[in-house]
């Protein structure tokens, strides 16, 4: 019996032309691209998280674009669950899958593995964000680096979900979260996968992103932005931290003025170009790169 095709894993930041190489990869090899996007998960973001458009999602099967609702915030693990149902179907058919996306974390959950942690109880998790929300942030990384050191050291400034999710897993389980991640094992075995970067030049990099943010507004990203508004979601969901979002939203509720909005969003976009490209260096230095 033949070996079933690698997993082929193509990472990289926002506007490095990733969802482009790997459509044209899918269709070479007559196989199945699957989102590694945290924010295209979201069916309501289609032009803010620059989602493949409906004709490339037709030129080759496409999974997990769009598969959730704002409403209903995904954790990694959640992610995780959907992706190895998927790459297990597709080993049995015998057809390649590409992953593509610039979520750092989902990569590493299939190639290092995830946690598997028992369900924290709903009233546990709100203590700690409250206990949050009273401390300020300061004081609660304070006290979660009394008890998950590394989770303090590795989760980053303003991330209110992975925060109160680290300090409830120890609050419910006593063992702290990272304990819980370094005895797990990967989805992907070694030699079942192959990864790559898509590493542009920065500057090259920055100048796309500006290019894609106007782009999204000429497509129509304000009339996206006010409908995700006008459902008044709770802020603290994974979708209402989408890059570019805070800033639309000030223009559709008459608070910042269009140019101003624009430049903040580009801004905000190079950042997060910055700190991917940081993350993909630092955590899969072993992966070619593409400079494209």
């Amino acid at each position: 019996m033949p070996s079933p095709p690698p997993v082929r894993l193509i990472a990289g930041p926002t506007a490095s032309g990733k969802s482009a190489h790997a459509l044209d990869r899918a269709r070479a090899a007559g196989g199945v691209i699957i989102n590694a996007d945290s924010m295209q998960l979201y069916r309501d973001l289609r032009l803010l998280t620059a989602r493949p458009s409906e004709a490339e999602e037709a030129a080759a099967e496409h999974q997990l674009y769009g598969v959730a609702d704002a409403a209903d915030g995904w954790s990694v693990g959640r992610w995780l669950r959907a992706a190895t149902a998927l790459l297990a179907e597709l080993e049995n058919e015998g057809r390649p899958a590409f992953v593509v996306g610039g979520t750092g974390l989902y990569f590493r959950a299939l190639t290092r593995g995830l946690a598997d942690v028992p369900p924290v109880p709903e009233s546990v998790r709100d203590d700690a964000a409250r206990q949050l929300d009273s401390e300020g942030e300061a004081a609660f990384r304070a006290a979660l680096a009394a008890v998950d050191p590394a989770a303090a050291a590795r989760i980053a400034p303003g991330d209110r979900q992975r925060l109160v999710r680290a300090f409830s897993v120890h609050a419910a389980t006593g063992v702290a979260l990272s304990d819980w991640a370094a005895a797990t094992r990967p989805v992907l075995d070694p030699g079942r996968w192959e990864g790559v970067v898509l590493e542009p030049d920065r500057e090259v990099l920055y100048r796309r992103c500006d290019a894609r943010l106007d782009q999204m507004l000429a497509a129509g990203v304000l009339a996206e932005v006010e409908a995700l508004a006008a459902r008044d979601l709770d802020p603290n969901l994974p979708a209402m931290k989408a890059t570019g979002l805070r800033q639309f939203l000030a223009v559709v509720d008459g608070r910042c003025a269009l140019e101003a909005a624009l430049e903040a969003a580009k801004r905000e976009t190079r950042r997060y170009a910055k700190r991917q490209l940081t993350w993909f260096r630092n955590q899969t230095p072993d992966w070619p790169r593409l400079p494209v």
